[in-house]
């Protein structure tokens, strides 16, 4: 049994070290998550292995933690992008507790999970979009002008924007914002004309 949780072990380091270390803070480069990522997993792995040294119930361990993971999910603004590396750092930590007996199997997981995040949030496969709420001092009252404000703004094309308040008192206007930042080349022509 010692050598099954050494091995879980070290495949779980490993797995949860390209996924925090490789794949995530290489892209988006947030210490701060990438620790996060990091701790949840070690958690994860070191409670089920406990409950499956002491014979424990395993509904109670994955009790805990969809608790333990609910709330803190929730108790920060945390983007739909991050809640899903968090449950991938989650899965590789039950994965590598769980099928430490059986290494290919272990394995076999860590490599689709570390490759669907890969794949998934691959800056090739999907050009990124950036969230913005802005706060204009200046009311639009067509959409057209505002979008080429936002644009000229933001350096990019607008994908969706919502006017969440408009002050006409203050003369200012709130937009939530979707957009994609211009690549240098469309920069390089927009500018040329």
């Amino acid at each position: 049994m010692r050598d099954d949780i050494l091995y879980g072990l070290t495949a779980d380091l490993l797995a949860i070290g390209v996924l925090a270390h490789l794949i995530y803070f290489r892209r988006h480069r947030r210490r701060d998550l990438q620790l996060a990522y990091i701790a949840v997993n070690a958690g994860v792995f070191t409670v089920v292995s406990l409950l499956l040294v002491q014979r424990a119930d395993l509904a109670i361990g994955f009790g805990l933690f969809g608790v333990l993971s609910i709330i803190r999910l929730r108790s920060s603004a945390l983007t739909q992008e991050e809640v899903g590396y968090y449950f991938i750092a989650l899965a590789l930590g039950l994965v590598n507790g769980l099928t430490a007996q059986t290494p290919w199997l272990a394995l076999t997981l860590d490599t689709v999970l570390l490759a669907v995040m890969y794949t998934a949030d691959h800056p090739r496969l999907a050009p990124r979009t950036e969230h913005r709420l802005i706060t204009l001092d200046v009311v639009h009252h067509d959409d057209s002008a505002l979008r080429a404000d936002l644009e000229s703004r933001l350096g990019g094309t607008i994908l969706r924007q919502s006017v969440t308040e408009v002050d006409y008192v203050r003369d200012v206007m709130v937009v939530d914002v979707r957009f994609r930042r211009a690549t240098h080349r469309t920069a390089l022509t927009r500018s040329l004309t």
